[in-house]
């Protein structure tokens, strides 16, 4: 019998010459072969991207800050596009734009990957949005509400509280089968770090991914981390779960991919970014949407995040992000120095979905609201001019400041559904205006501690029906008369103590 002659596998790789280095950019001759977005490797094991090329040169841009490379080394191509590892063990664990582990806790091991660089799912893919997504912060469940599947921008000045809506987001999908991507991009470590505290305090690391490119991670790794979130958030939504994608921020991503065409010696544009801007940012967010059930039906929210200089919302990022979003949350420095925490400007915010599913209590509690506080800011404006003021707008005046104390929020405390309801269900019934301050605070402070403790029965045929039928009116009337009684009485006996 003849022996079976054993061929050793071929592996074929195209490979160049270094011609030029700079700035973590490499200019390359030959590979005539290579694509957009292609892997490549340099001898030291150096990985970097193709991101552009001419009839003579390649452009790759190195995914380390510590390469050592040199003018005529070879570089070796991969025959596939950046692909980033996916899966069920990246829950609890902080990556980098590869997918590499950050934690210190071993290797993520994973049989599965996805492209970083996809085309968003098809309309005939899609479903419409038909579920709320609540993040436990009252102004935005009630006011300006966000659907499952919905892209919503947070846009203000810098230290104004955008991050912290996204946490309290974040924190509230605990127990809610809501899978979570924390991406930090271009953003100092410290401030990471203390982002990263206040999730593993509020124990929501165990249902979130956190994607890290910090500003000392080279502009290819802040470059692709959103990409990379986006792509982890698409292993768990062809899944049916659904996620919520943070992106912060994406100013920063729209400055390094700046300095990186700058580099490449593209052609600047407006405020000197290249003219494909919106197209990198508008096929990220476009990856948003809710799926079909028969090809997975999961869904996936983004919440990116947007700077802007002294309240300038229109700068040439900040308005091609709300031109690709569903609305947008703007934060106002002027409400954030008179503490009105969250510091959302409910003139300038928005949201074109979140309003069609809303469960019925919510929207009937919130019918009106922004209407109202609108008028109590006009109302506010004319007493600080020292005009004289009718009944009527001096009982508006009151009904505002209660409206005001019910929207105060402190971070990290989001709110349930219910407890958002029966709230604003006592400020609908005008009760609220009409009390003490002090007895307000007590209101919001104690009542729904009160509910659960006396009538835990009442709270959970409200979470069963979300509507407020006749016989809940009745039953949350009642309790609402008897905790006023009771904080009276206690009142009362305070004083003569």
């Amino acid at each position: 019998m003849s022996k079976q002659i054993k061929v050793p596998t071929l592996d074929i790789k195209e490979v160049g010459r270094v011609k030029e280095v700079k700035y973590g950019i490499v200019k390359v001759d030959g590979m005539p072969s290579c694509a957009y977005g292609q892997f490549v490797q340099f001898p030291d094991g150096t990985k970097g991207m193709v991101m552009g090329f001419n009839p003579q040169d390649v452009m790759i841009i190195l995914l380390s800050q510590h390469a050592k490379i040199s003018i005529g080394d070879m570089v070796s191509s991969f025959a596939e596009r950046i692909d980033v590892p996916v899966g069920e063990e990246f829950l609890g664990r902080i990556v980098n734009s590869l997918g590499e582990p950050l934690d210190g806790k071993g290797e993520i091991l994973s049989a599965e990957s996805l492209p970083v660089f996809k085309e968003a799912p098809g309309v005939m893919k899609r479903i419409p949005l038909s579920q709320s997504l609540l993040t436990g912060v009252k102004i935005v469940d009630l006011v300006i509400p966000l659907g499952k599947g919905q892209r919503e921008l947070i846009i203000g000045d810098r230290q104004t509280g955008k991050t912290s809506i996204c946490l309290d987001a974040i924190i509230n999908q605990k127990d809610k089968d809501v899978i979570c991507i924390y991406c930090w991009i271009g953003g100092p470590g410290a401030a990471f770090k203390k982002h990263l505290y206040t999730l593993m305090r509020n124990g929501a690391l165990d249902y979130t991914v956190v994607v890290s490119a910090a500003a000392d991670n080279s502009a290819a790794e802040q470059y692709l981390a959103p990409y990379t979130a986006a792509a982890i958030g698409e292993y768990f939504m062809n899944k049916g779960k659904d996620v919520l994608v943070v992106f912060d921020d994406l100013t920063k991503h729209a400055w390094i991919y700046r300095q990186i065409s700058l580099l490449l010696e593209r052609s600047p544009g407006r405020e000197a970014y290249p003219g494909d801007i919106f197209y990198l940012h508008s096929q990220l967010l476009e990856r948003a949407g809710r799926l079909r059930q028969d090809i997975g039906g999961g869904s996936m929210t983004f919440l990116p995040i947007v700077e802007t200089l002294q309240g300038d919302i229109t700068g040439y990022i900040q308005t091609n992000l709300i031109s690709i979003t569903d609305g947008q949350i703007y934060i106002s420095t002027d409400l954030f120095k008179e503490g009105f925490k969250p510091s959302i400007d409910l003139g300038l915010s928005v949201s074109r979905i979140g309003s069609k599913v809303q469960c019925p209590a919510i929207k009937e509690v919130s019918k009106g609201l922004r209407l109202e506080y609108a008028q109590y800011r006009e109302m506010l404006r004319l007493t600080k001019l020292r005009t004289k003021l009718s009944s009527e707008a001096v009982e508006r005046m009151r009904r505002g400041k209660a409206l005001r104390e019910l929207l105060l929020q402190n971070n990290n405390s989001p709110m349930s559904e219910e407890e958002q309801i029966v709230l604003f269900y006592a400020f609908k019934r005008k009760i609220l205006e009409v009390v003490s301050p002090d007895m307000l605070s007590k209101f919001i402070d104690r009542f729904f501690g009160y509910m659960s403790k006396f009538a835990p029965d009442f709270l959970e045929e409200l979470h069963q029906k979300k509507d407020l039928v006749p016989s809940i009116r009745d039953k949350l009337d009642k309790i609402i008369v008897t905790f006023f009684r009771e904080m009276k009485s206690e009142a009362s006996e305070d004083r003569m103590g």
